[in-house]
This record gives structure tokens, C-alpha cells and sequence, in this order.
């Protein structure tokens, strides 16, 4: 069967991946009873992820002609005597009006009809949502019969959580067997790493290990300190500044040593008077100086992490920087969240798409949901009306991405709309897509 590709645009691209057969038709009967057969419909419809009822009626619908698709024999009949180049004329209108992507162009796309009976086109390569018109007569056909609902979409998300869990386990043994070959390294050994793995592991039967106690960055020092052997005709300067020695002691010390540290570059004790810079200190310390507030912990920490966002680092490098800042994880999560989207309005849930991995890169540990969920519902909480009304889309992309699972969503909502903050129009927005979880999760186990 000779194939095409789909979609005029792209007929000249040897390449296309996207192909279907091109259309057959057969004139049958004669007088009044005369009807065009398209032969091959069921194979076209299948090419295009379309019911071949669809498209039969949309033949119908443009030629003002009655027609039909018998189910049980694959036949699709059109009343009158209609050539094969019109009528592949109108299938392009159709795969241009409800199988291509308005956004990308890509033919793979999913028919969602929403709860407002709207149609809308989900495309699987790029993620967007095209609007369907619906002032075209087929509209109300599809919504009388929608299309079959994918089974096993449970499942294939199910089916990402467990590599994505296997890829960490393969990571978390990756960072041990490194760990055992620089202790091998450092006794001498490096022959005999079945040794060292077994004291290791003894160790950690005892007492904890110490990487839940070791600070950010200390496998890059240790590599370095394992490299000095080979750097000793080399002179090294010191940056002696108080902003490289601040940096320093980040990099050494974990989040809560570090913030009990104080720099000071002059040697001398100040004098404790009155107006003494000691004592001026030690109220802008205690959040006061002379009666008035003295800087913003908030606001420094959305500083602090837009500097390393502007960076540019990798997922990992990025994580790491921000266990060097000073606070909980809500006030961190918090400042994450506003760092990323501040100022921002309509194109909100885009915006979110393109810094996925910021999030993804911290939301790994347990609680870190319950963290960003509550990091989304305070930045609404001054974000524009345009913003919030996406909110239920960004929770349908975090959802789509595995960054947000749907019990820590429906948990929140319900503390949310019950809680102190109920008045809030955020779960308004929310509501429908909370709905929408629960009715796909009691659906699937259901079937």
C-alpha cells in the first residue's frame, strides 16, 4: 500500500516519520442510490490516532451529504459520486482542524474533551494545548461520541517512578564505590577495596555514615586534597577578602555552622559605647538599629539564589549551592519559588515548563513536596490575577513531569481549603484540577 506523509506541508520531506495510506475510493450503486466507498479508511483513521467515524462524518459534514461507518464491517460510505482528490482535499482540512498540533505541527496528538465541552488538542511532542474551534460541525459529533479514554496510563507513570528510583539507587552506589576508592587511596590499599567496603559498612551499623553529616562540595576537596601530592612546585595566592573568606566558610561548613560564624577584619576589640559600630552590629543582628528593621532575610535569600541561577549550573551544582544558604527548607522553598517566577503574569504554567529542572532537581527528598507545594500557595498569594489563574495548569505540568505526586496535591488542597487560609482564591482555581485527579484515580482502579 503506497503511503504518504501526513499533512501537505510536509509531503516533500523524505524524512517525515509521520505516514498514512494514501486514499482509495470506489464508486458504488447508481441513480439515487450512487455512494463513494473509501475503501481504506479504517487504515487512514488508524495513521492519524483518529476514530474512522470521525472522519466519514466530517466528509459528510463539508459535502452536505449524508454518510456513515459501520463498525462491525470497517465500510465508509458518502452519499453521492465524489472523486479521490476532493475528497483527500477535505482529509487534509480535517488533519489540519484535529490532528496536528497548532503549536509544533506534529500530527501526535490526543483528543481531551474538557469539563466545560470544549475540545482540545494535547500534543505529545511539545506538550501544547491547541484550542479546537467549535463552530465546526464535527465538534458536536465528537462530543456525542467522544473518543476511547488510554488504559494503562497509571501504570506507565508508575512504570517512569521506578526508573527514576533505579537511576538514583545506580547513582547512590556510583558515589559509595567512589568513597571507597579514596579511603583505599588514602590507607594505602587500593588493592583491596573488599576490606575497606566491609569496615564501612560496619561503621554504618554504629553510628551514622559520614556523608549525612558532610558538608556541600566536600567530595570536590577531597579530590583536591588527593591531587597536592603531584601540585607541590606550584605557589598558590590566597584571596584574603572578606567576601572569599565568606565564601570559603560556605563551601567547608554545613548550612548551620556557617551561620553561626563571624567574619570581622579588624583585630582589634571594638569599644562598647553607645555609637559604636559593636554595638550598631548587634542590633541590625537582633533585627533592630535604632528602632528600624534592618534587611529582609526573605528577600536576601531570593538574591542569593537568582545569583546562582544566573550561574548557570548544572541540576547537581545547583542543589548543592543552595544547602549552603542559611534557613529552613520552607524559607528556601519559598525564595526558590519567587527567585524563579517573580514579576511573572500570563504564560505563568510556560514559564514553569521551561525551568523544570531547577525544580526537579530539588524536589527529591521526602517532605520537599509538601515544601513546594506550599512555596506555589504563598507565591500566589501576592503573584498577579493573570498567574493565578494558571495555577491549575503549573500543578497539571509538575503533575505530567513526576515533579508532584497526586496524594501530596489532594492532601494539600484539603488542609487548604479547610485551614486558615480558605478564602483564598487559589483553591477555587485549584478545585478543578483536584477534581479532575480524583475521578482519573477512582476511574482506573474502577477498570
Amino acid at each position: 500500500m503506497a503511503l504518504q506523509n501526513i499533512g501537505a506541508g510536509n509531503k516533500d520531506d523524505a524524512f517525515y516519520r509521520y505516514k498514512m495510506p494514501r486514499m482509495i475510493t470506489k464508486i458504488e450503486g447508481r441513480g439515487n442510490g450512487i455512494k463513494t466507498n473509501v475503501v481504506n479508511m479504517v487504515d487512514i483513521a488508524k495513521a492519524l490516532g483518529r476514530p474512522a467515524s470521525y472522519t466519514t462524518k466530517y466528509f459528510g459534514c463539508e459535502l452536505g451529504a449524508q454518510s456513515k461507518f459501520d463498525e462491525k464491517t470497517g465500510t465508509s460510505h458518502v452519499n453521492g459520486a465524489h472523486d479521490t482528490a476532493k475528497l483527500a482535499g477535505l482529509l487534509e482540512n480535517f488533519i489540519k482542524k484535529f490532528v496536528q498540533c497548532y503549536g509544533c505541527g506534529n500530527p501526535e496528538t490526543e483528543i481531551i474533551i474538557t469539563k466545560s465541552q470544549m475540545i482540545n488538542l494535547k500534543c505529545a511532542a511539545c506538550g501544547f494545548i491547541s484550542e479546537v474551534d467549535m463552530r465546526d460541525k464535527l465538534t458536536t459529533f465528537i462530543l456525542k461520541n467522544p473518543p476511547e479514554a488510554k488504559k494503562g496510563s497509571k501504570d506507565k507513570k508508575a512504570m517512569r517512578r521506578a526508573e527514576k528510583e533505579r537511576l538514583k539507587e545506580g547513582e547512590a552506589a556510583d558515589e559509595e564505590m567512589k568513597k571507597l576508592k579514596k579511603d583505599a587511596k588514602k590507607k594505602g590499599s587500593s588493592g583491596n577495596l573488599k576490606e575497606v567496603a566491609l569496615k564501612q559498612s560496619s561503621k554504618k551499623k554504629s553510628v551514622h555514615s559520614d556523608e549525612d553529616h558532610s558538608p556541600a562540595f566536600s567530595q570536590a576537596d577531597e579530590k583536591e586534597a588527593a591531587d597536592d601530592d603531584s601540585d607541590d612546585d606550584i605557589q598558590w595566592q590566597t584571596d584574603t577578602s572578606v567576601s572569599a573568606a565568606q565564601q570559603r566558610i560556605q563551601e567547608q561548613l554545613n548550612a548551620v555552622t556557617a551561620s553561626m560564624v563571624m567574619l570581622s577584619t579588624n583585630e582589634e576589640k571594638p569599644k562598647s559605647g553607645k555609637n559604636s559600630p559593636a554595638r550598631a552590629g548587634k542590633h541590625k543582628v537582633n533585627g533592630h538599629a535604632n528602632g528600624v528593621d534592618s534587611g529582609n532575610p526573605h528577600q536576601e535569600l531570593v538574591d542569593e539564589i537568582k545569583k546562582i541561577v544566573k550561574k548557570g549550573s548544572s541540576a547537581g551544582q545547583f542543589k548543592s549551592s543552595l544547602q549552603t544558604l542559611t534557613g529552613t527548607r520552607k524559607e528556601i522553598f519559598d525564595a526558590l519559588f519567587e527567585a524563579l517566577f517573580e514579576g511573572v503574569g500570563k504564560g505563568f504554567s510556560k514559564e514553569v515548563v521551561k525551568k523544570k529542572n531547577y525544580l526537579v532537581a530539588v524536589v527529591q527528598e521526602e517532605g520537599s513536596q509538601a515544601s513546594l507545594l506550599h512555596a506555589i500557595e504563598s507565591f500566589c498569594g501576592k503573584a498577579s490575577p493573570d498567574a493565578l489563574k494558571e495555577v491549575a495548569l503549573v500543578l497539571k505540568e509538575l503533575y505530567d513531569i513526576d515533579v508532584l505526586e497526586e496524594e501530596f496535591i489532594v492532601e494539600w488542597y484539603q488542609k487548604g481549603v479547610n485551614g486558615d487560609n480558605k478564602g483564598s482564591s487559589i483553591w477555587k482555581n485549584v478545585k478543578p484540577f483536584v477534581e479532575w485527579l480524583q475521578s482519573a484515580e477512582s476511574e482506573t482502579e474502577d477498570e
